[in-house]
């Protein structure tokens, strides 16, 4: 949508393109702002055999030199892809990246303690379970995230339930999009303990970040800061991780996208 200079807009687990139409709105007076589907959402087709690392790059290569988009805003798991990326990717020009869930030390992590639950709650058919686990494991700082796991699990399944025959190609349902989060844990293991490789990116870069999401997010922000050769930070008081997301704030996220990526 729109014209001018090209931004691709990555997003991350438990998302599709339709979760970035507000940001991609509101940047198209300014970009030529490409959202693709990443595999196993929406219009894209399934992960394939062999899924890890590598595919999510290539498939970003394919839509950069597709597009000639230079520019990249990514979200979550789909800013490690994007932080990937750039150590390979010569059209990559700059990034920028909201709260890539990089695990420091390579050992056990917050960021990955809820995959085992939610993995078994996903292998016995509980989706309201499976989701209640990542919630409980990824979610912002707030009352939701604070109640018992079962609560949550109770309201999840009503949810998966109430929007399974609302769901459509371009917007995916719940029911669709849980079974996803695997593949992003395996992105986020497989990235464990990579932090010293990204010294290396030479692009641009723009670390975003909010202060209610949950407590291991801002120390990866720190940390790449410090070893990404030309970066800066910018934290949106009182946003959450969401906040690029159409249910967030996502016009507060377009306006600081504007002002680097110009």
């Amino acid at each position: 949508m729109g014209r001018g200079p090209g931004l691709v807009l990555v997003h991350g687990a438990m998302q599709s393109s339709a979760s970035f139409m507000k940001l991609g709105t509101a940047l198209c007076d300014a970009f030529t702002v490409i959202i693709p589907d990443r595999r196993g959402r929406g219009l894209s087709g399934p992960h394939g055999d062999g899924y890890a690392m590598a595919k999510e790059v290539e498939d970003l290569d394919a839509l950069l030199a597709a597009t000639g988009a230079r520019d990249v805003f990514a979200l979550s798991s789909g800013a490690l892809i994007t932080l990937q990326a750039a150590l390979t990717l010569p059209a990559i020009r700059r990034i920028a990246l909201y709260e890539p869930p990089l695990v420091l030390d390579g050992a056990s992590s917050p960021a990955l303690d809820w995959v085992p639950p939610y993995e078994k709650q996903l292998a016995a058919g509980n989706l309201g379970g499976a989701m209640a686990c990542a919630l409980k494991g990824t979610g912002d700082r707030e009352l939701f995230t604070r109640l018992p796991r079962w609560i949550i699990a109770a309201m999840m399944g009503f949810a998966v339930r109430a929007g399974a025959k609302q769901g459509s190609a371009e917007a995916p349902s719940l029911q669709t999009l849980i079974p996803t989060v695997h593949f992003d844990g395996l992105l986020v293991r497989e990235m464990a303990g990579t932090l010293m490789r990204f010294k290396a990116i030479q692009a641009d870069v723009l670390l975003l970040g909010g202060d209610r999401s949950i407590a291991y997010l801002p120390p990866a922000l720190d940390a790449l800061a410090t070893v990404l050769p030309h970066c800066r930070r910018v934290e949106l008081a009182g946003a959450g991780h969401l906040a690029a997301d159409d249910v967030g704030t996502p016009q507060r996220v377009a306006d600081e996208l504007a002002k680097f990526f110009s």
